[in-house]
Protein backbone atom coordinates (compact mmCIF):
# COMPACT_ATOMS: atom_id res chain seq x y z
CA UNK A 1 0.00 0.00 0.00
CA UNK A 2 1.28 3.05 -0.58
CA UNK A 3 0.35 6.82 0.05
CA UNK A 4 -1.29 9.28 -1.66
CA UNK A 5 0.20 12.68 -2.29
CA UNK A 6 -1.03 14.37 0.81
CA UNK A 7 -1.26 11.11 2.81
CA UNK A 8 1.39 10.30 5.92
CA UNK A 9 1.17 5.87 5.52
CA UNK A 10 2.47 4.49 9.09
CA UNK A 11 5.16 1.59 8.73
CA UNK A 12 6.04 0.86 12.04
CA UNK A 13 5.11 1.82 15.62
CA UNK A 14 7.32 -0.17 18.53
CA UNK A 15 7.86 0.35 22.11
CA UNK A 16 11.16 -1.46 22.59
CA UNK A 17 12.64 -2.45 26.06
CA UNK A 18 15.30 -0.60 27.51
CA UNK A 19 18.59 -3.30 27.45
CA UNK A 20 21.61 -4.38 25.51
CA UNK A 21 19.15 -6.26 23.00
CA UNK A 22 17.46 -2.96 21.88
CA UNK A 23 19.23 -2.18 18.95
CA UNK A 24 19.16 -5.70 17.68
CA UNK A 25 15.20 -5.44 18.43
CA UNK A 26 15.05 -1.87 16.25
CA UNK A 27 17.07 -3.72 13.39
CA UNK A 28 14.77 -6.46 13.46
CA UNK A 29 11.80 -4.39 13.06
CA UNK A 30 13.17 -2.11 10.05
CA UNK A 31 13.71 -5.49 8.49
CA UNK A 32 10.66 -6.74 8.48
CA UNK A 33 9.25 -3.61 5.89
CA UNK A 34 12.43 -3.14 3.94
CA UNK A 35 10.32 -3.56 0.86
CA UNK A 36 8.16 -0.31 2.00
CA UNK A 37 11.46 2.17 2.50
CA UNK A 38 12.07 4.23 -0.29
CA UNK A 39 14.88 3.73 -2.55
CA UNK A 40 16.35 0.06 -1.37
CA UNK A 41 17.24 2.47 1.68
CA UNK A 42 16.91 -0.55 4.05
CA UNK A 43 20.38 -0.73 4.92
CA UNK A 44 21.09 3.23 6.03
CA UNK A 45 17.77 3.41 7.88
CA UNK A 46 18.97 -0.08 9.57
CA UNK A 47 22.09 1.28 10.56
CA UNK A 48 21.00 5.36 11.41
CA UNK A 49 17.53 3.39 13.74
CA UNK A 50 20.48 1.06 15.58
CA UNK A 51 22.84 4.05 16.26
CA UNK A 52 19.81 6.31 17.25
CA UNK A 53 18.32 3.51 19.66
CA UNK A 54 22.02 2.88 20.86
CA UNK A 55 22.38 5.95 21.98
CA UNK A 56 19.09 6.02 23.85
CA UNK A 57 20.18 3.11 25.55
CA UNK A 58 23.53 4.44 26.77
CA UNK A 59 21.98 8.10 27.41
CA UNK A 60 18.50 7.90 28.14
CA UNK A 61 15.79 8.02 31.03
CA UNK A 62 14.29 4.93 32.28
CA UNK A 63 11.15 3.40 30.27
CA UNK A 64 10.92 2.06 27.05
CA UNK A 65 12.38 3.36 23.61
CA UNK A 66 9.70 4.22 20.88
CA UNK A 67 10.25 3.80 17.09
CA UNK A 68 8.16 5.04 14.52
CA UNK A 69 8.77 4.75 10.76
CA UNK A 70 6.03 6.18 8.34
CA UNK A 71 6.27 7.07 4.93
CA UNK A 72 5.31 10.55 3.85
CA UNK A 73 4.54 12.98 1.06
CA UNK A 74 6.39 11.44 -2.00
CA UNK A 75 7.86 8.66 -0.48
CA UNK A 76 9.82 10.12 1.88
CA UNK A 77 10.47 8.40 4.81
CA UNK A 78 10.41 10.00 8.38
CA UNK A 79 11.96 7.96 11.55
CA UNK A 80 12.15 8.66 15.24
CA UNK A 81 13.55 7.50 18.49
CA UNK A 82 12.13 8.91 21.32
CA UNK A 83 13.76 7.79 24.85
CA UNK A 84 12.84 9.22 28.47
CA UNK A 85 16.31 11.16 28.68
CA UNK A 86 16.58 14.59 29.18
CA UNK A 87 17.77 17.47 27.31
CA UNK A 88 20.34 16.93 24.46
CA UNK A 89 21.87 18.86 22.04
CA UNK A 90 23.69 17.57 19.51
CA UNK A 91 27.70 18.25 18.79
CA UNK A 92 29.94 17.84 16.38
CA UNK A 93 32.33 14.83 17.07
CA UNK A 94 35.36 16.64 18.63
CA UNK A 95 37.43 12.89 19.13
CA UNK A 96 39.88 11.65 17.08
CA UNK A 97 38.37 9.38 14.24
CA UNK A 98 40.79 6.50 15.49
CA UNK A 99 39.09 6.51 18.78
CA UNK A 100 35.93 3.80 18.75
CA UNK A 101 32.58 5.13 19.86
CA UNK A 102 30.85 8.59 19.20
CA UNK A 103 29.58 7.22 15.80
CA UNK A 104 25.97 7.58 15.78
CA UNK A 105 25.15 11.13 14.75
CA UNK A 106 28.05 11.75 12.87
CA UNK A 107 26.52 8.80 10.79
CA UNK A 108 22.81 10.12 11.11
CA UNK A 109 24.06 13.06 9.44
CA UNK A 110 26.06 11.90 6.94
CA UNK A 111 23.35 9.11 5.17
CA UNK A 112 19.92 11.52 6.39
CA UNK A 113 18.37 14.09 4.08
CA UNK A 114 17.55 16.24 6.96
CA UNK A 115 17.29 14.94 10.83
CA UNK A 116 17.38 16.64 14.07
CA UNK A 117 15.99 16.78 18.03
CA UNK A 118 12.98 17.39 19.48
CA UNK A 119 11.24 17.41 22.98
CA UNK A 120 14.19 18.79 24.44
CA UNK A 121 16.20 16.13 22.88
CA UNK A 122 14.11 13.03 24.08
CA UNK A 123 13.65 12.33 20.19
CA UNK A 124 16.13 12.25 17.56
CA UNK A 125 14.04 12.29 14.01
CA UNK A 126 15.62 11.86 10.72
CA UNK A 127 14.39 11.52 6.70
CA UNK A 128 15.23 10.42 3.67
CA UNK A 129 14.00 11.52 0.53
CA UNK A 130 12.42 9.31 -2.58
CA UNK A 131 14.92 8.45 -4.87
CA UNK A 132 17.96 9.54 -3.67
CA UNK A 133 21.20 7.54 -3.67
CA UNK A 134 23.70 7.63 -1.05
CA UNK A 135 27.43 6.16 -0.81
CA UNK A 136 27.78 4.28 2.48
CA UNK A 137 31.29 3.34 1.87
CA UNK A 138 31.71 7.22 1.54
CA UNK A 139 30.74 7.65 5.28
CA UNK A 140 33.48 5.76 6.87
CA UNK A 141 36.28 7.34 4.39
Amino acid sequence: MSAGPHDMHSLLHIDIPRDARAPGRARRAVEAFADDLPNAAAADVKLMVSELVSNSVKYGGAGEISLALRSEEHGHLHAEVLDGGGRFIPRERDRPASEVGGWGLHLVEALADRWGVGDGGARVWFEIDAGATRDTAAVAA
